[in-house]
């Protein structure tokens, strides 16, 4: 059965990243990603202005480019999900939802981060009936409507901004008093006349019947409650990390990130983790792709090492 160097979980940046590194490392690789598509949480993003020599690009763009530029390389994208991973034996087994199994002398982790769910009554129940985590994937069907976005940070402020180009009315609801996104962001938003920001509030319900017709507010203040008329609503308050095929085997933080410098190495040999999914203090774009990077010098070591102890023992 053949054995991969390296099995890559993910096709983000960090994913792609590592790819095009492993590949120019003329290691033996395969990219595993869920998706149809792939790109990572990039492809949902709108617009993309930080990421070096491609201003004011689009997540869908750039994800198009990383994938294009591993391919061009003889990079093997796979669509498959992941389901479970054994780490006991040297040579990994990798599980696959079609009842697959790879097997890999290092893996390494690019699943990212997961939309973060707000927890209140409704939510569930009208999720894809005008509840959304992706402004940029459904904001076309609320075109003239009025839409609700929650969160402080880039994501919800970015949120806001695209839904204001199709939406007549956004409401950006923010627990606090001021927030977490960029200033040229806040700025942006400062001088939309479509958005209007309700300060110290917090969603508390989600109404409707079939779709969703209005959600219920609380200011944190005073706890006054209000019903809004919303027409959706986009939430926003961050993310929590994808991956659970090692829970309980990986060492985490206290909100489940995988425990990792730059170099990518975990408490597990031979299992490295980049991108959104590891602990860091910022978690873009750019920082991933560097991830991705950092990993495959990291295998790269890994390899040599193990190597260098089969020879010894032979």
């Amino acid at each position: 059965m053949k054995v991969y160097d390296l099995v890559i979980i993910g096709s983000g940046p960090a994913g792609m990243s590592a790819a095009i590194y492993a590949k120019r490392a003329m290691l033996n690789c395969i990219v595993l990603e869920k998706e149809y598509l792939p790109g990572g949480q990039v492809v949902q993003t709108y617009e993309v202005d930080n990421y070096p020599g491609m201003p004011k690009t689009n997540g869908m763009d750039l994800g198009d480019k990383f994938a294009e530029h591993a391919k061009e390389l003889g990079v093997e994208i796979k669509t498959a999900e992941v389901t479970d991973i054994c780490v006991d034996d040297l040579i990994r087994e990798i599980y696959l939802k079609s009842g697959e199994v790879l097997k890999a002398k290092t893996i390494i982790l690019a699943t990212g981060a997961q939309h973060r769910l707000l927890g209140v009554e409704g939510e569930e129940r009208l999720g894809g009936m005008g509840v959304s985590y992706c402004a940029t994937c459904d904001g076309a069907f609320f075109r003239n409507k009025t839409a609700a976005v929650v969160g402080g940070g880039d994501v919800a402020l970015e949120d806001a901004i695209f839904l204001s180009r199709i939406c007549k009315k956004v409401y950006l609801i923010h627990r606090r008093d001021a927030f977490r996104g960029a200033k040229i962001l806040q700025d942006q938003v400062e001088k939309n006349e479509i958005i209007e920001v309700l300060w110290n509030t917090i969603v508390t319900k989600i109404d409707g019947e079939n779709q969703v017709e209005s959600i219920t507010i609380e200011n944190v203040d005073n706890h006054v409650d209000k019903s809004l008329l919303v027409d959706g609503i986009f939430i926003a308050v961050g993310t929590q990390p994808a991956a659970n095929f090692l829970a309980g085997k990986l060492q985490t933080d206290e909100q489940g990130y995988i425990v990792a410098g730059e170099d990518g190495v975990t408490n597990l040999p031979g299992i490295f983790v980049a991108g959104d999914g590891r602990t860091k203090n910022l978690r873009q774009v750019v920082t991933a792709a560097a991830d991705g990077a950092n990993c495959v010098l990291s295998v790269e070591r890994y390899l040599q090492m193990t190597q260098f102890s089969e020879n010894l023992i032979k």
